[in-house]
């Protein structure tokens, strides 16, 4: 009968995971630091590329306002010139004036369809590359970033803002351009037909740009509330689902639905306040433009009772001004959607303007070749000190030399600095002093595939994408043949259960691995790292989710395999040590005992009192 293991108090990550941000964190609101221009900046490379096909565009729909525009002096031509002729027998100004209008609408239509299929393929291309920069910029970010910035929050990034970009592109730059056009073209038209009518119209616009001047300014504020909001909405949903077996387990529905209530409500009063804005703004143009318009009609009736204005002129002046002031209507959902996109597009250049906290070397090095009697490499901890941005030090100052081909358990209480000590192997971090070495060569100085090559690390969280279980393997090295993706998983002794699988090693896993089992999933991650060769193996309490019976296989296994590499294993279980060479005791960042495991089981320290209470349990 085999004994349970006893595990040291320890709880995996959570020992020296940064701590959460504080009120003064710009992580801790949705907003992250956006450097001045960066947002003009990012619209410009965005449309940079297609400069040119944005002027052929831009061209569509000054041909289309042309011919759209042409409509109300054909009319006062009719009133004033053809139906004078037509009453005197000549029906050619009339029979002119017809087909004009009609070639004008044909023109119009025609134009509008061209500029709606050119700007939807530069909108399109514009959208795909924005996403596949925040996609390559997300992964390109460190690991710290990813701790304190919130999936939900990338996901509402390239999700509710790009959306909110699409919306400006594809509707309100239109209407933008189109009431800029109607504005030019009307005017012009207008002081041409009759100075004093177009000097009235052109005065009006004085309080039509107050109010938008005041809406942009009151909106500006609301929407980005809005797209706060939203984005908590997101998080909120997204931290539930993914947690929903715990959610499940200690019945936190109720209180998530409390939580969720007040997120959600927050959202519904932002979008009510947008609309709200909204409703002022159109109330006030509107109230604005009829008033200008009963003006007009007014005083240009008096103007053609008494003859100093053709009727054709004034009925040419009203139609021009009910298109000048329709769009003006439009021009609030323009900023409605410029508002929007606007808060949007600050918050995509701020997190496109975050820098990796681990960047890559501006003159990388290369490892020097492995020794041929094994394929393993020293490492070196020189001077380091540590400590998260938000929380204290976590190593003060620590010092350790690893010699190639060595094992080493690290053990300790929780705090101890325990995975600190993998994170900044594996330079998930780069430490805040001194140096990691690894075969004489500071980390900080290795391109990432050349030390991802070197170093491989398998955690507590066995992470399967969706895929094929060879799929999932060969992530370590897809190059990889089949035959040596099975051979390094008979190696690791995880052939047998996916030989057992439907497809085998072509069984679809599903979403995170969840058709196989926690154990099966760390096994498969372990394969995954044998199959990337490295000459230093991290395991992060990369055993806590097998059984017994797995373990003491995995240990095995793990004895044949790690045989002449270097590998640090962080232990959580005792049981895990017995396949080390050494064992590290580590205490408030520093080591307190450090030797061969029988050593320190014979000694009188903390480790030997670990191991007599691990004993004891077996009994």
């Amino acid at each position: 009968m085999t004994a349970p293991t006893t595990s040291v108090p320890a709880t995996g990550d959570e020992e020296d995971r940064p701590r959460p941000a504080s009120a003064g964190d710009p992580f801790d609101r949705d907003v992250l630091p956006t450097p001045p221009g960066a947002t003009s900046a990012l619209l410009r490379s965005l449309l940079a590329p297609m400069r040119a096909r944005v002027a052929g565009t831009t061209l569509l729909l000054l041909l289309q306002q042309a011919a759209v525009q042409a409509g109300p002096l054909l009319v006062a031509y009719a009133i004033d010139t053809a139906v004078p002729a037509f009453r005197a027998h000549d029906h050619g100004p009339l029979i002119a004036v017809a087909v004009a209008y009609v070639l004008s609408a044909l023109a119009s239509g025609g134009l509008q369809w061209a500029f709606v299929v050119a700007s939807a393929r530069v909108n399109q291309d514009v959208l795909l590359d924005l996403r596949g920069r925040i996609f390559r910029h997300a992964q390109a970010l460190s690991v710290d970033f990813h701790e304190r910035y919130t999936s939900g929050r990338l996901i509402s990034r390239s999700t509710t803002d790009v959306e909110s970009l699409r919306e400006l592109l594809s509707e309100g730059l239109q209407e933008l351009i189109t009431v800029i056009l109607s504005f030019v073209y009307i005017s012009a038209m207008l002081l041409w037909l009759d100075p004093g009518l177009g000097a009235v119209a052109v005065a009006s616009f004085g309080p039509l740009y107050l109010l938008v001047r005041a809406y942009r300014r009151r909106a500006g504020r609301v929407f980005q509330e809005r797209s706060t909001a939203i984005a908590a909405v997101i998080v909120k949903f997204v931290e539930t689902m993914n947690g929903i077996r715990p959610v499940r387990a200690f019945r936190r529905e109720a209180a998530n639905d409390a939580g969720f209530r007040v997120l959600n409500r927050r959202h519904e009063r932002t979008n009510g306040d947008a609309l709200l804005e909204m409703a002022r703004y159109v109330i006030g143009s509107r109230l604005v433009a009829n008033t200008a318009v009963a003006l007009i009609v007014l005083w240009g009736a008096y103007r053609v009772a008494d003859g100093s204005l053709e009727l054709g002129v004034l009925a040419a002046a009203v139609l021009y001004l009910r298109r000048l002031y329709d769009p003006i209507d439009r021009l609030g959902m323009f900023l409605n959607s410029y508002q929007s996109a606007a808060a949007s597009l600050e918050k995509i250049a701020g997190l496109l303007a975050q820098t990796p906290s681990v960047p890559e070397p501006a003159a990388p090095r290369r490892l020097p070749p492995l020794a041929s009697e094994h394929p393993g490499r020293e490492v070196v901890f020189d001077g380091v000190r540590f400590g998260y941005r938000t929380g204290g030090e976590v190593l003060p100052r620590f010092d350790l030399t690893i010699p190639a081909g060595q094992t080493v358990a690290v053990v300790g209480s929780t705090g101890a600095g325990k995975s600190t000590l993998a994170k900044l192997l594996a330079r998930f971090y780069d430490p805040s002093g001194g140096r990691v070495l690894l075969d004489g060569v500071d980390l900080r100085e290795l391109a990432v595939p050349e030390l991802r090559r070197g170093v491989v690390m398998v955690t507590q969280e066995a992470f399967l994408f969706s895929g094929t279980v060879a799929d999932n393997i060969a992530i370590g090295r897809p190059e990889a043949t089949r035959e040596e993706i099975e051979r390094a998983a008979k190696a690791i002794g995880a052939h047998d259960f996916i030989s057992a699988l439907p497809d085998g090693y072509d069984t679809d896993v599903r979403k995170r691995g969840g058709r196989i089992s926690a154990g099966q999933r760390q096994l498969v991650a372990f394969a995954r790292a044998l199959l990337a060769d490295p000459a230093v193996l991290i395991l992060d309490e990369a055993t806590s989710s097998l059984d017994i019976p797995g373990e003491r296989a995995v240990q095995r296994a793990m004895a044949t395999v790690l045989r002449g590499r270097t590998a640090v294993v962080i232990a959580h279980r005792l049981s895990t040590v017995e396949i080390a060479d050494r064992v590290l005791v580590m205490e408030h960042g520093r080591v307190v005992e450090d030797g061969r495991p029988a050593e320190l089981t014979a000694g009188t320290g903390r480790f030997a009192t670990l191991h007599r209470a691990w004993r004891d349990s077996l009994v």
